[in-house]
């Protein structure tokens, strides 16, 4: 398969990797494995076309980004159905990915329109201060397999209204939507070397794109063990980062709330797409006075799910992405239980005839969990809820804090004041107050602590990928 992009050409190589689906184990297709000469050749490109097109009006550019937006809606079934191949996720979750996908370049086709600088006031009668806003320059766009063609979507879409050039990186585990995007991309007029894709081993291709001076900005989503890398490599040409990393999100139940949307909320918020989400509840947390209810009411919603491949009717929990994201979820299951959590549902591989053949495991609820087990330390990346009891309002809140990571929290209260208190003093970049789905396309994206820093979404989205420039004029 052709999936290297570089400079308005595709090219393909002998040594490839194969794309396999978690479902089924079978390979979907093979993709190029490119090399450090690969990943140089397209940063090359990117820095000669990046004069140029940082020149094109942002209307023409928006021209341009509301054809790709248009394109992705046209192949919408086929994407979500090569996304669910290579990813695993039920075919409902697929469209409504591709669907953002496309909403991404409608927004920004806008926002870039939208960029300005200012005038400011100057001390004396003879001199002008002005501020411009320009592109930051070629920007590496590195993407992770959880949500393979959003992530490149809503990065690349808000480096191209900026004026800026990118190089894609794509997760090995999930190449393919990424391909097909680009191709879009290319139907859409895009010129040669403004987007260009590189397939291939992380350390090689993200080690050229971490030191090479043409690199202006590095966006990665992904661990924060490798966004601590990046980093560190990056900090030898002092580049422009946005890093969304891991989380480890609280979801907190108080005595007073909905119980029917906290336990619809809690579900949703810990199992979409399996639970491999960086912004999914990990630590569910519930005041002891209405334990028993959630506990009950929660566990039969668990037990209820379907599991199935995706392409089932009905599915909603997908196959794990592979054998090693099984044997995770595995272990924290097995740590809880040794140290004497209860497991109430799921905790096993899927057992059923049609489930044999991939990476399923059932949708786990383990009762009696305390802050020292490994679900309530380790990011497990899995469909695994633990519930820990608490007795007071800076109990919970202390123990939604205890993580180095800060990305998500969820809240569930009918008390004005305490949802205000405690969203002011949990320590996330993004909050749920009586809602699982914190984030949509015009807000903010993005961690504090160890999960990060910049923001994706919105117009905070496109001021990543921007620099400001003071200009101070005599008008002697």
């Amino acid at each position: 398969m052709k999936s290297l992009y570089i400079d308005g050409q595709w090219e393909d190589r002998d040594d490839t990797i194969a794309v396999q689906d978690p479902a089924t184990g079978e390979v979907v297709e093979n993709v190029a494995r490119g090399r450090a000469g690969d990943a140089v050749r397209a940063v090359e490109a990117a820095a000669r076309e990046w004069e140029r097109w940082r020149q094109v009006p942002a209307d023409t550019r928006a021209v341009r980004l509301r054809r790709v937006a248009a394109l992705i809606l046209e192949h919408q079934e086929e994407l979500a159905r090569l996304l669910t191949r290579e990813q695993g996720k039920p075919l409902s979750d697929a469209r409504g990915e591709v669907q953002s996908a496309s909403e991404q370049f409608l927004w920004y086709a806008e926002e870039g329109r939208r960029v300005h600088g200012d005038v400011l006031p100057a001390p004396a009668p003879d001199r002008r201060f002005w501020v411009w806003r320009e592109p930051v320059g070629v920007s590496a766009v590195i993407t992770p397999w959880n949500y393979p063609i959003q992530t490149v979507a809503r990065k690349t879409a808000a480096a191209l209204a900026a004026g800026c050039t990118v190089v894609v990186k794509p997760s090995s585990l999930t190449p393919l939507s990424a391909v097909e995007l680009v191709r879009l991309i290319e139907q859409a007029d895009i010129p040669p070397g403004v987007v260009n894709l590189v397939t291939g081993p992380a350390e090689e291709i993200g080690g050229v794109l971490t030191t090479h001076p043409a690199v202006r900005k590095i966006t990665f989503t992904g661990s924060t063990e490798v966004g601590k890398r990046l980093m560190a490599e990056a900090s030898s040409t002092v580049k422009s980062l946005s890093l969304e990393l891991g989380g480890h999100a609280p979801l907190l139940v108080f005595a007073d709330a909905d119980l029917d949307k906290a336990v619809r909320g809690a579900v949703t918020a810990r199992f979409r797409s399996m639970g491999q989400i960086c912004h999914s509840a990990n630590r569910i947390l519930v005041h002891q006075d209405i334990l028993p209810a959630f506990r009950a009411a929660f566990t039969a919603a668990v037990a209820a799910l379907k599991v199935a491949p995706g392409f089932e009717a009905g599915s909603q929990i997908g196959p794990l992405i592979n054998e090693a994201a099984v044997l995770r979820a595995e272990r924290h299951v097995q740590d809880a239980v040794d140290q004497g959590a209860t497991l109430l549902t799921g905790g096993t591989r899927g057992r059923d005839p049609g489930l044999l053949q991939g990476t399923f495991f059932l949708p786990a609820v383990l009762d009696n969990c305390t802050p020292a087990m490994l679900v309530a330390r380790e990011e497990t990346f899995g469909p695994v809820a633990p519930l820990i009891p608490f007795r007071h309002e800076e109990e919970a809140v202390a123990e939604a804090n205890r993580t180095p990571y800060g990305l998500a929290a969820y809240l569930f209260t009918r008390d004005l004041a305490r949802a205000l208190r405690v969203a002011e003093h949990l320590e996330a970049g993004v909050i749920g107050l009586n809602e699982a789905r914190a984030s949509g396309i015009s807000t903010p994206f993005g961690g504090v602590k160890e999960s990060g820093f910049g923001r994706e979404g919105g117009h905070y989205g496109i001021e990543e990928f921007l620099v400001t420039k003071s200009i101070a004029v005599s008008l002697e």
